[in-house]
């Protein structure tokens, strides 16, 4: 057979091959048709549904969310932090009330972090703790920030070994400001608990990869101490 006659072939064998494909998809179209449109109904409701709760029920929460917020923030601004969580009965409801309220939402989740900042600022490092680990963010300065807080609170509470777990959570972030922060605090958690060797690892790592830190400073006495 000539070079010609096999390509004709091997093009009408592809085509037959495709008409087959065809066929078969028309077969099985037809034979589960009535399946395939209510498939295709429930797909739709469900868009329109998601398309509905968005725009009538999610956008207008985060917009009184938000504004809630904004009152909550005036008080903390003012370091009245009792009253920026819990609200004044009056115009603020408090960001404990807006992260329960309003949880689905951008402010309410971050309202979960600044409740456990006022906690931590009222001494209640317990209660700090559980909204403090129920933020959610993943950004690369106040997430870390949180989570060293998070740290801050149990070393209030004499619990080192946890509190390094996370201010070497947070120093991992790698953040110009925050990760020679909770780099040094950790240090200091570990030569509380006699970890001498982890400490001047940290004050090392401050030292090298963050020399222009307000942590800088003063490093090298650690460091001399240490070694």
């Amino acid at each position: 057979m000539s070079k010609k006659a096999a390509k004709k072939s091997k093009k009408q064998d592809q085509f037959e091959n495709v008409e087959q494909v065809l066929s078969a998809s028309e077969a099985f179209i037809e034979k589960y048709q009535k399946e395939i449109l209510y498939g295709l109904g429930a797909i739709a409701v469900l868009i329109m549904a998601f398309l509905a709760i968005n725009n009538y029920v999610i956008k207008p929460r985060a917009a009184v969310a938000a504004n809630e917020m904004y009152k909550a923030q005036q008080y903390f601004a003012r370091d009245s932090f009792q009253l920026a969580l819990q609200g004044d009965d009056f115009e603020a409801i408090g960001f404990e009330a807006i992260s329960s309220k309003y949880s689905l939402t951008t402010s309410g989740n971050l309202a979960k972090a600044y409740a456990g900042i006022c906690y931590y600022n009222l001494g209640e490092y317990e209660e700090a703790i559980r909204f403090l680990s129920s933020y959610d963010g993943n950004d690369n300065y106040f997430a870390p920030s949180v989570t060293g807080l998070i740290g801050d609170c149990y070393v209030e509470l004499d619990e080192s070994s946890k509190a390094v777990r996370y201010f070497s959570k947070a120093a991992a972030s790698g953040n110009e400001i925050v990760a020679p922060i909770f780099l040094k605090k950790a240090g200091i958690a570990l030569e509380s608990m006699g970890d001498t060797k982890k400490a001047l690892k940290n004050y090392l790592e401050i030292k090298e990869r963050y020399p222009l830190s307000q942590e800088a400073q003063d490093i090298d006495k650690y460091i001399t101490r240490l070694q």
